[in-house]
């Protein structure tokens, strides 16, 4: 099979290891970094659904593309698989102490401490909030003119968990912070650094002097935000730096500034949820049919399956990430192969997305495909699996549903180029190559009814 111009030969990835391309590390890298979703499904077509890449600064990953196998990893205990990197940019960002990143015991420790902001009556709390940031947003937008959405949608969600993780303290204070991310988020966003990241791994970026000094004012600036509330006793259960404040170990001890410092970070680093914001939007473009009809239920106040369903599709065909990475503290018999511990195994979350057996016309966009079938749990993970799937995920899907919903009843939008977008690799996700350039006109101005947050807001069992 021929790709990038070069012959992607069948080979053993190693002992005991399937099969996979024969280039060198390095080119892998560069197949991994610059176009990950083609490579990976050449080596699909090549080598079938499981397959070995092996990718500089990596080492060897072991590709899964069965439901079956991706049971056995997500159903697997905690301590048998560990911690793998899929993005050179997570440790240098988040910390070695982020939840994210923790091995276990530890994992399970610090997400006992970190669940509590997600779930229950704090998200929907949180749900109007999104929808007045989202409003005031939507109304500075260009009426009339093409701008690119995604950095809009960048604003939107950065204001939103800002204001969940510090509540609604003085502009003043909480300013210079918003404008300090917006320039981390630009530096990690930045092509050069991402190739030069995916090139020569984490300890690069880490050395980096313009990454440092980007990341050096937010890191400070969070500690003095904690330390001033700490000093000043100051306590509020909407808000999760004072639910991270007042968490307590088991023996009774607090976090410390460099997990507050971590977890904090990977709180507040713009993650996929802007990404996929703009991905709804880009797909509901292409397909006038569906935003028509998404646009006159949320117009009518009502609240049907047909939102979930656009939202459930968009994270089916655009996902956060495009795979699962786990290490193997034991050995694990998968995809035929008797994989000893030490291995990468990589549960590929586009792959499977595009499934045919399990999404006839897996390239279309079709949000009808879920309405009365909830999506599976092994052949549906935007959001991963098992005891490290997303702790915000429930957060991050009720965040598109009420921006969703908020920027439909502003405005009526029309793409600004009639060819869909391809995805190009950002810091955290894959985001429209244009950036989802749109058109805005103002809708004339209709009360849309809020739904009772009883309901909407509780996370059903797959997301619990």
């Amino acid at each position: 099979m021929k790709g990038d111009g070069r012959d992607i030969r069948r080979t053993g990835g190693g002992a005991g290891l399937p099969p996979g391309p024969r280039m060198p590390s390095a080119l892998q890298a560069v197949g991994w970094a610059r176009r990950p979703y083609p490579f990976m499904k050449r080596c699909q077509g090549r080598y079938g659904d499981t397959f070995t890449l092996r990718i500089l600064h990596s080492g060897k990953w072991v590709f899964l593309c069965d439901p079956e196998d991706v049971k056995r990893v997500f159903t697997a205990p905690a301590g048998s698989l560990g911690v793998a990197l899929a993005n050179p940019l997570l440790l240098p960002v988040l910390g070695p102490r982020s939840v994210m990143l923790l091995e276990e015991p530890g994992h399970m420790t610090r997400r006992r401490l970190m669940l509590p902001p997600f779930h229950g009556k704090r998200m929907g709390a949180d749900a109007e909030m999104m929808a007045e940031v989202t409003r005031s947003r939507v109304r500075s937008w260009p009426a009339g003119e093409p701008f690119e959405l995604w950095p809009h949608m960048q604003a939107i969600t950065q204001e939103v968990i800002t204001r969940s993780v510090f509540g609604p303290d003085p502009e003043e204070r909480l300013g210079s912070l918003r404008t300090l991310l917006h320039r981390l988020t630009q530096a990690l966003n930045d092509p050069r650094r991402l190739s030069m990241a995916a090139a020569l791994g984490p300890r690069w970026l880490a050395r980096s002097a313009s990454f440092r000094a980007a990341m050096a004012p937010v890191e400070a600036a969070l500690l003095e935000e904690v330390d001033r509330r700490r000093r000043a006793g100051e306590s509020s259960p909407q808000d999760i730096v004072s639910i991270l404040i007042e968490a307590r170990y088991e023996d009774g001890s607090p976090l410390s500034d460099e997990e507050m410092r971590d977890e904090l970070m990977t709180l507040l680093t713009d993650g996929p949820t802007s990404s996929s914001l703009a991905w709804v939007f880009e797909r509901l473009l292409r397909h006038p049919e569906k935003l028509e009809r998404l646009q006159a239920e949320v117009v009518a106040g009502e609240e049907t399956a047909y939102m979930d369903a656009v939202v459930q599709e968009t994270l089916r065909l655009c996902p956060p990430v495009p795979v699962v990475v786990r290490r193997l503290l034991e050995p694990m018999e998968l995809g035929g192969y008797e994989l000893p511990a030490g291995t990468v195994v990589a549960p590929c979350v586009y792959l499977i997305h595009r499934n045919e057996e399990i999404y006839p016309n897996p390239r279309h966009f079709l949000p009808e495909r879920f309405l009365g079938k909830p999506p599976g749990t092994y052949t549906w993970i935007p959001f991963g699996g098992g005891t490290r799937r997303c702790l915000a995920a429930s957060y991050a899907e009720l965040e598109m549903k009420r921006v969703l919903r908020t920027v439909l009843s502003e405005v009526e939008l029309r793409p600004a180029d009639s060819d869909s977008e391809r995805a190009r690799r950002s810091a955290i996700s894959f985001s429209p190559d244009k950036r989802g350039r749109v058109i805005a006109e103002p809708r004339t101005p209709v009360p849309v009814p809020v739904p009772s947050p009883a309901e909407p807001w509780q996370p059903s069992p797959i997301y619990s």
